[in-house]
């Protein structure tokens, strides 16, 4: 369920754009009507806003925003004023191009991959080709060493299903081939891993998943972990776990963003602008119910200013 409020009765673009306009005048914006206008309007009146202040103003209003606000407010609501395809292209791109350890930074292409419709990645793909001049899976094969890449290529690659549609016979059967690659630790060079994490709908997955867990005891991404400790097991975890419960996943990456010395903001605005519009208020209940505190607290105590007046607006909070 999304987070997201709209109002009942919307301005038109051209009165949202003007009250935006106004409240760039003058010394300081005044953050508090952007944040008003711009975080209670979906993706598709964000995208008529734009084209009327284009239209209005021959400027662009992302230009705008950018160069209006501070620093960490500046980012989190350029990145919201993208369409929702555009914004994850440009969060893939920024991870292709850390050069790092671990595989905390290949998150974002885990998340459209595995935590997304199937018609999202499409038009994540299809505006990562138009942003970069090339498809996302030659990025992934040039940039990521095998298997991490042969995985993700595999993940980007897939168009799953998207309707509640489970084979029982099939499901029982995949587990026991997953549980096969477990036995044998061959899960970077088992073809099975891959054509079924890839291929099949997560309606499906889900209760393969369950069904893995009923034979043989622990969950599989768990037993994932018992394979050894290279990116390559983390890669798989978190996968699963997108696929088996988003909700679960964004809310253990908001908690590992502030409770790090310093907030990881990079990866709690994602976390928050990527799902405000489809199941933000999932990732809150969840959230609480495995930390005990409630993520508005934790974003009240770790940001401030227009930047958490923003998150909490898209968390649906009253402020």
């Amino acid at each position: 369920m999304a987070s997201l409020r709209v109002p009942d009765v919307v301005p038109s673009p051209t009165d949202d754009c003007q009250r935006l306009k106004k409240a760039f005048e003058g010394w300081g914006t005044d953050g508090k009507a952007v944040i008003w206008i711009l975080g209670h309007r979906n993706a598709s009146q964000r995208k008529k806003i734009r084209d009327a202040y284009q239209q209005l103003y021959n400027k662009s209003l992302i230009d705008a925003l950018h160069s209006e606000h501070s620093r960490h407010f500046k980012k989190a609501v350029t990145w919201w004023m993208y369409d929702p395809p555009e914004r994850d292209a440009r969060f893939v791109k920024d991870a292709l191009q850390k050069k790092k350890k671990g595989i905390k930074h290949l998150l974002p292409i885990i998340e459209i991959t595995c935590a997304s419709s199937p018609q999202h990645l499409i038009a994540v793909r299809q505006a990562y080709c138009s942003l970069f001049d090339c498809s996302l899976e030659e990025d992934i094969l040039d940039t990521l060493p095998s298997p991490l890449g042969k995985v993700l290529a595999g993940l980007v690659r897939s168009f799953r299903y998207d309707k509640e549609l489970v084979d029982l016979e099939v499901a029982e059967s995949e587990a026991a081939l997953l549980h096969e690659a477990i036995e044998k630790k061959q899960i970077d060079n088992d073809d099975h891993v891959l054509r079924i994490l890839t291929n099949r709908n997560f309606y499906q997955l889900r209760v393969t998943f369950q069904m893995y867990k009923r034979d043989n005891g622990n969950p599989f991404d768990e037993d994932v972990k018992s394979c050894g400790n290279s990116d390559l097991e983390s890669l798989l975890k978190a996968a699963v776990c997108c696929i088996d419960a988003p909700e679960k996943h964004f809310a253990e990456v908001i908690k590992t963003a502030v409770a790090r010395i310093g907030t990881d903001k990079k990866s709690l605005s994602r976390a928050i602008l990527s799902r405000a519009e489809i199941d933000l208020m999932k990732i809150r209940r969840e959230y609480l119910n495995i930390y005990a505190v409630s993520l508005d607290d934790d974003v009240i105590s770790d940001t401030s200013g227009d930047y958490k007046n923003f998150l909490l607006t898209l968390l649906g909070a009253k402020i």
